[in-house]
């Protein structure tokens, strides 16, 4: 069946101080399946030991609502919190998930997927992906990733934390995808904090602890792709950039943001954003078609913008602080800002 339990067909079912373990490939521990379904699930360990095993997996229009559970998982391609194609709605309060296989983020979303008051790690694997037009809502959750550079099917495009894209492979529709995280802790072990390619997103930040652990990583990267995987219209490189619309508020930001020039960044920084670090337009390493606006820089009034290196962005609207601390600011227009 799939799972070590499997509701579908419309069912409703509560499961509450349950222990659910499965040792075989494709074993999710609870599955919710289909338009009706829904799973109350509460107070509950679930592990899973296999590849393809999910510790709590949502599909095809189904509900999941989840409260404080246990999840370990321990295969490739096993999230601990997982949905595939038809999505659904997954509400998680509290509780501790935690993956240790490769391809196995703490949250994979095709759905709608909100996470509150808990605790998620992802020990070999990014913390979080969302895949197409779907979402992930963090609220005062604590969230690790680690993915390897080496071993994993992604890791040869990018290594980072938090991978926002379309995969094309019709297990979500194309469309914006949607982050927000508000309160808790965002920690990265290894490669780019965020990293968006061939999808557009809105990213919202409110007052998170954002710790990358890789000093050589970026804060935020919005890159087209190779294509070798077929993560673009007709798997064209050079034509599957993101698009990403990033706002913040009260909230501290270091580290590097880069843009290639077939990928568009439109970044607000709000009241109480302190931001360290640098913002820059790089070539499309595939020599794709430059778009225009790669990078829309808003500093508003009461955010602080200070440059740890020279900077090439579109524009730059200031109603706050911007300290160049002897750097440059490059506009599109030729403008050099010292």
């Amino acid at each position: 069946m799939n799972a070590g339990f499997l509701a579908t067909d419309g069912a409703t079912v509560t499961i509450t101080n349950a222990t659910v373990n499965t040792t075989a490939q494709n074993g999710n521990g609870v599955f919710s399946y289909g338009s009706g379904t829904t799973v109350n699930v509460s107070d509950t360990t679930i592990t899973t030991t296999k590849d393809n095993s999910g510790g709590i997996q949502t599909t095809g229009g189904a509900a999941m609502n989840v409260t404080n559970l246990t999840v370990n998982t321990a295969g490739n391609s096993s999230a601990a919190i997982r949905t595939d194609r038809g999505g659904g709605t997954v509400v998680v309060d509290k509780g501790t998930y935690t993956s240790t296989g490769y391809n196995s983020p703490a949250v994979y979303s095709t759905a709608n997927v909100t996470v509150k008051n808990a605790t998620l790690n992802a020990e070999n694997s990014e913390a979080l992906v969302i895949e197409g037009q779907n979402s992930i809502t963090l609220e005062n959750t604590n969230v690790t990733g680690n993915m390897s550079s080496t071993e994993g099917s992604s890791s040869d495009n990018n290594v980072h934390n938090v991978m926002i894209y379309q995969s094309m492979s019709g297990d979500a529709e194309s469309g914006t995808a949607t982050f927000t995280m508000k309160g808790g802790t965002l920690t990265g072990r290894n490669g780019d904090q965020i990293y968006v390619t061939n999808t557009h997103s809105v990213i919202t930040i409110e007052d998170v602890t954002i710790t990358n652990q890789d000093t050589s990583g970026r804060l935020l990267a919005v890159l087209g792709n190779d294509a070798t995987r077929g993560w673009g219209t007709g798997g064209t490189a050079g034509a599957n950039g993101g698009q990403v619309e990033l706002t913040t508020t009260n909230q501290t930001l270091t580290g590097a943001i880069e843009v290639d020039t077939v990928s568009t960044l439109n970044f607000t920084m709000g009241k109480g954003t302190n931001f360290t670090g640098t913002i820059n337009i790089v070539k499309n390493t595939e020599g794709g078609t430059a778009v225009d606006n790669n990078a829309v820089i808003t500093v508003e009034e009461g955010a602080t913008w200070t440059l740890t290196g020279n900077v090439k962005i579109t524009s730059v609207t200031n109603k706050g602080t911007i300290n160049l601390n002897g750097y440059t600011i490059t506009l599109a227009d030729g403008t050099v800002l010292k």
